[in-house]
């Protein structure tokens, strides 16, 4: 009888048996084809930067090095090669604004990092986020693009809802606040985009800034303070 493996940690537990080498193998060529798929949608990002939104399937297999029908091995058809592309751009976009969104601790701080590192992935890639809004109406990218916004939102609602908090006033507005936020940020890039940027990046972050920060601050002017913060209050009213 075959004595049971003993482990590091001194147990008697039998090792694991091999997997059999065509799981192996199976692996390999999975890894492979994950990873031949990121190389080819790097090469659509690079097509799209070079030829513009409107680039076809031919530029983007001349770019990547490779014949068109090599491409369809990977990507079923066009929509779902742009679909990748979506996704990783849309995933940049939550790389970029989230960690803005974490590091500020002002509340007015808050609003305005979130709006510059928005415009900023816009001018600084405004090509990929063309081709994002140009191919709004496909059905997996209006999808990506929602999870963007909910990603996005729901960490600022987060943030938002500790700074309310912090100050003794209802969290409750912070999703909503959150939500509208990204949105009235999301048309104006819209806007700033199609317009061929016509405001310093920097000058339209203030003044969005002052807009949002200006009836976020109204409504915390007028909150009705906790009933502690009110008797305090009457307290040393003369």
């Amino acid at each position: 009888m075959q004595s049971p493996v003993t482990d590091v940690n001194g147990s008697g537990a039998s090792a694991d048996p091999p997997r059999p080498p065509a799981n192996r193998r199976r692996d390999r060529w999975a890894s492979h084809r994950e990873q031949r798929r990121r190389e080819f949608v790097g090469a659509a990002v690079q097509a799209l930067l070079r030829y513009g939104p409107e680039v076809d399937m031919d530029q983007v297999a001349a770019t990547a090095g490779v014949s068109k029908p090599v491409l369809y091995r990977y990507f079923a058809d066009k929509s779902e090669l742009w679909l990748a592309v979506g996704e990783l751009v849309a995933a940049r976009v939550v790389d970029t604004v989230a960690p803005a969104i974490n590091r500020v601790r002002e509340e007015r701080d808050l609003v305005r990092a979130t709006i510059d590192a928005y415009l900023g992935i816009i001018e600084a890639e405004p090509t990929l986020y063309r081709f994002l809004t140009s191919q709004a109406g496909h059905p997996g990218l209006q999808q990506v693009l929602a999870s963007t916004t909910r990603q996005v939102a729901a960490g600022l609602a987060r943030v938002i809802g500790d700074r309310l908090r912090a100050l003794g006033l209802d969290a409750g507005p912070a999703e909503p606040w959150a939500y509208g936020l990204v949105g009235f940020v999301q048309a104006v890039g819209d806007w700033w985009t199609e317009h061929g940027q016509p405001i310093r990046r920097e000058a339209l972050t203030d003044y969005l800034t002052t807009l949002l920060w200006s009836g976020i601050e109204g409504v915390r002017r007028s909150a009705d303070l906790p009933r502690e913060l009110t008797r305090a209050h009457e307290r040393i009213v003369p």
